[in-house]
């Protein structure tokens, strides 16, 4: 039996990850350490709060003291932890700092000192900065972000690194590109373009549209992180993409239809400061050397994604009612 201590697991990713874990192991056990910020929400998680399994604790990975006591109780930690919303970061990048890399610190030192079978850090594609019309982001591309959260999460990352080189601690990490698919805080592009036509108002695309995503669907995200957790060669870098390139005008469109919607429902605004125009992630290490690839394509992946949000209304509602008590 293993105990695999989880943070952020009340998030988007986090909480896939942990049901997707809890069904394929059900012999180990979970910690899920949040810190129920906006963006966490343990209603996600109703479906499993009742396994025995499953135990849940509201923290922060910044509380030095609480992440040394769960990773005493652990076997493995996967940090999901972390701050994401590029806007927020450029308005608000020391919360990030703070979050992404002290909160790592956290985690890193409290495995060195108490001896850990494995550090998984999830990280992004966005630490690699921007792509010209061609090529492919690989774990041997040099990192050069371009926003505050991309620089904090690039930061993380060579933390992770420096523990692997300097002590040896055993960790491995995984960089992936944009993920989609149910329980996504209506921040992110696709919920919060639903959230808004549903309410009848527009949405609202950065400059020409033609910024390039590579999107993966969540729950292969987390199928990828299982298996590096579990598979992984010790001190590497695995890239995690969906091989799925869209322009954020394609998804407009494809939401638009979706919803009956057309092209005046579209409203262009002021590009995002530092805004990247293209990602695109490879899959070949993590295929040859552990056997994972996508196994939702993106059509596949946009309809069950689409349809669970259009018959989940009341789930955005709360969200977005929490949302406006919070800022009252």
């Amino acid at each position: 039996m293993t105990t695999t201590l989880v943070t952020g697991g009340a998030g988007f990713i986090g909480n896939c990850f942990i049901r997707l874990y809890l069904k394929k192991h059900p012999q180990d056990k979970v910690i899920n350490l949040d810190a129920l910020t906006y963006c966490g929400n343990l209603e996600n998680l109703d479906d499993v709060k009742d396994n025995p399994n499953y135990t849940f604790v509201h923290g922060n990975i910044c509380d030095g003291k609480l992440v040394r006591e769960l990773v005493e109780q652990a076997d493995t930690v996967v940090n999901f932890a972390a701050e994401s919303h590029v806007d927020n970061s450029i308005k608000h990048p020391e919360i990030f700092v703070e979050t992404n890399v002290q909160g790592t610190l956290n985690l890193l030192q409290a495995c060195k000192e108490l001896g850990i079978e494995r550090y998984l850090q999830v990280s992004t594609d966005e630490v690699y900065g921007t792509l010209g019309k061609t090529g492919y982001f690989y774990e041997t591309t040099p990192l050069a972000p371009n926003s505050p959260y991309s620089a904090s999460k690039a930061g993380a990352d060579m933390l992770v690194r420096a523990y692997h080189e300097t002590y040896k601690l055993p960790t491995l990490n995984t960089r992936c590109s944009n993920n989609y698919g149910p329980y996504q805080y209506p921040e992110k592009l696709i919920p919060f373009f639903i959230s808004q036509l549903l309410k009848g108002e527009k949405v609202p695309v950065y400059g020409d549209g033609l910024n390039v995503r590579d999107w993966l669907y969540v729950y292969d995200h987390c199928e990828a992180i299982d298996t590096v957790l579990h598979k992984g060669k010790i001190g590497e870098v695995y890239n995690i993409g969906g091989h799925n390139e869209k322009t954020n005008l394609e998804i407009t469109h494809l939401i638009l239809d979706a919803m009956g919607k057309d092209e005046s429902s579209i409203k262009y605004v002021e590009d995002r400061l530092g805004h990247d125009r293209r990602y695109a992630i490879s899959n070949d290490k993590i295929t040859a050397e552990l056997g994972w690839k996508p196994s939702i394509t993106f059509e596949e992946g946009i309809k069950l994604t689409i349809d669970w949000y259009l018959n989940n209304q009341e789930w955005i509602n709360s969200i977005e009612n929490k949302k406006r008590g919070m800022e009252v």
